[in-house]
């Protein structure tokens, strides 16, 4: 339960699905707001002050993808995404372009408030942690403003790579396992996915190290999962 003041917004243009998914919000405490189409939607992201969104992929006048990628210019706030699409690339592009969940249709009402109160606690944690400044040898990393720097040179991360550079961050010179980041990047339910992190730790060496088969910075422990050196 809630106390009452998360607000939601649903962006979803079939009434059932919406009507299903408010009156589950509503009996967990949340706070709702509504939109049928992509153009409603952004303009309750921006004037309702969400602190979370719900978002349908397929909507009649704009892709979700396209409003995920219009809320992240202004806004940090958790976006999870409902979509009958089911394909992996798709599901990377949508989380590429900043979204923080993916949940395929036909979904249950008990795993969609599983991922909500993930992408919250998220949310909370990164607040907290957003503040300060992490330097190890030429890698430096602007957490109050979310820029990364390799010596004078400001290197543009995805939000999922800036997300999975700040675990690492967190827990600089220990050993995180493949699962531990799963669920911290990505939420419990992709705990066996662990391609994702191979994927998206290839993409941050090729930024990040100088040269990426021996890296400096994002070391690998065989067979366990990943470790930022420590300086």
């Amino acid at each position: 339960m809630t106390d009452g003041n998360v607000k939601i917004l649903i962006i979803e243009d079939e009434p059932q699905i919406r009507r299903f998914v408010r009156t589950a919000l509503i009996a967990q405490n949340f706070d709702v707001l509504e939109a049928e189409n992509g153009k409603d939607g952004l303009i309750a992201a921006e004037t309702g002050k969400p602190d979370l969104v719900i978002l349908d992929l397929g909507l009649p006048d704009m892709d979700g993808v396209e409003i995920v990628r219009r809320i992240r210019e202004w806004t940090p706030i958790p976006i999870i995404v409902l979509s009958a699409r089911t394909t992996e690339s798709v599901k990377i592009a949508t989380l590429d372009r900043g979204a923080d969940d993916y949940l395929a249709k036909p979904f249950g009402i008990g795993e969609l408030m599983a991922r909500i109160r993930v992408s919250l606690r998220h949310s909370t944690n990164a607040s907290k942690d957003a503040h300060g400044e992490y330097i190890n040898g030429t890698l430096k990393v602007d957490l109050t403003h979310r820029r990364v720097f390799i010596g004078d040179q400001e290197i543009h991360l995805t939000p999922i790579e800036y997300r999975l550079l700040g675990v690492l961050i967190r827990n600089a010179g220990r050993v995180i396992t493949h699962r531990q980041i799963l669920r911290e990047v990505w939420g419990p339910s992709h705990s066996e996915d662990s391609h994702y992190v191979r994927i998206y730790m290839a993409q941050l060496r090729h930024k990040l190290e100088k040269d990426p088969a021996q890296p400096q910075f994002l070391l690998t422990e065989a067979g366990v999962g990943y470790r930022l050196s420590d300086g």
